[in-house]
């Protein structure tokens, strides 16, 4: 529902019910998402910081680029294996590491802790954040050595290769979302999409764009199907066009 109103009420509500004293907020905007403009992003800043002097909590927000996805998964197993490996130092998405430890150095900042990203990443990096997250796992009755390796995606997958060479030009969140659900997401828990390329990266030929991952062959094939008919990732050449005399 379209309703600033409605929706800092409901935000807002379930940090009371939790007996919050403190909250960081991340308004993600982009043309794609729900908050498409920094206007539209700094009017919800605005509006949960007024509820929360109300409400006697503290809130900061950060407003944070999202004109293409986080990181490169979409889909229930493949965003928590991709989890798992950043947790697990893991090489790549780092892009999830950084927005995580601003977000959560946000939050240390707001417990006096000073260089509280700086400090985030010091604890991604020892290790001591992955321990974590495994005894919270263990306290929820699941396995206190689960890693990333365990989190496998659906066994129906074929890769969209780029059929000319070229930059990445758009990247449509709208489409890339799509393609998931059409694999059959976030139902089908092994079900998604894992980006091979993403904005300004140099594609080749032949290159992967996305891989698609379903837990049925025919999903997988509507899914394929959106993704040619959608072209999520677009790719096109430095040269767009040439103008030459007669």
């Amino acid at each position: 529902v379209p309703s600033i109103p409605l929706i800092t009420a409901s935000i807002m509500s379930k940090k009371v019910a939790v007996g919050a004293t403190d909250l960081v907020m991340d308004i993600p905007m982009g043309t794609e998402s729900k908050v498409p403009t920094l206007e539209e992003a700094r009017s919800y800043a605005r509006d949960l910081m007024d509820l929360g002097d109300r409400l006697g909590i503290r809130v900061e927000c950060t407003i944070t680029y999202a004109e293409q996805p986080l990181g490169e998964a979409v889909g229930p197993v493949l965003e928590a294996r991709e989890c798992m490996e950043v947790l697990e130092r893991l090489p790549g998405h780092e892009d999830v590491a950084d927005k995580a430890c601003i977000c959560a150095g946000t939050i240390l900042g707001k417990g006096g802790i000073c260089d509280g990203t700086e400090k985030a990443r010091e604890i991604l990096d020892s290790g001591v954040a992955r321990d974590k997250f495994l005894e919270i796992v263990a306290a929820q009755g699941g396995r206190p050595d689960v890693s990333s390796r365990d989190m496998v995606p659906g066994r129906f997958s074929e890769e969209i290769l780029s059929d000319r060479p070229g930059f990445v030009r758009r990247l449509s969140n709208k489409a890339v979302v799509a393609v998931a659900k059409a694999a059959g997401a976030p139902a089908d828990r092994g079900a998604g999409v894992v980006l091979g390329k993403k904005l300004g990266m140099k594609v080749s030929r032949g290159d992967v764009l996305m891989t698609i991952y379903a837990e049925r062959e025919d999903k997988l094939a509507h899914a394929v199907e959106t993704a040619r008919d959608m072209e999520p990732v677009g790719v096109e050449g430095m040269v767009i066009g040439r103008v030459c005399q007669k």
